[in-house]
């Protein structure tokens, strides 16, 4: 009488997806990815220019006064929203995507305090903010001695 086997469909050649599965999931890239999605959706570029921290923002289509900007607690917050609730008569649309909807971000500053002076522009759909960071935040050269 023969004995059954029981096999592993992930063994042999297909031992190594398992491994690449588990390794997916537990890599920290696929974690930090689901923590920006949290976030909001909004593409950044924050730099350092001149003591203060200099973050862009694209915001193609909003005027300034669908733009919500707001520091708190040394986080930043960026919101936009616009809609076009006129109604046209003489068209008749097959797809209207274009000009509604909102995007949002969410992200902790560098060393901000709460009341860190903030200058705000919206030009040709770019956000730029400039916001003054505190001498206690900025990067300090230590110079190295030899004994």
């Amino acid at each position: 009488m023969a004995d059954i086997v029981r096999r592993d469909p992930f063994d042999g050649a297909f031992g190594n997806i398992r491994q690449m599965m588990e390794r997916l999931f537990d890599d920290s890239a696929f974690r930090d990815s689901t923590l920006a999605l949290e976030e909001g959706t909004l593409a950044v570029d924050i730099s350092e220019k001149e003591g203060k921290l200099v973050v862009r923002a694209s915001l193609p289509g909003f005027k300034k006064e669908d733009v919500d900007v707001q520091v708190n607690d040394g986080v930043l917050s960026i919101k936009a929203e616009h809609s076009d609730e006129h109604e046209t008569k003489d068209e008749r649309f097959y797809r209207r995507e274009r000009r509604w909807g909102a995007v949002s971000r969410r992200i902790a500053l560098p060393g901000i305090v709460y009341d860190a002076p903030v200058n705000a522009e919206l030009k040709d759909g770019v956000l730029t903010l400039a916001i003054e960071m505190p001498e206690k935040a900025r990067p300090k050269q230590i110079e190295t001695k030899s004994a």
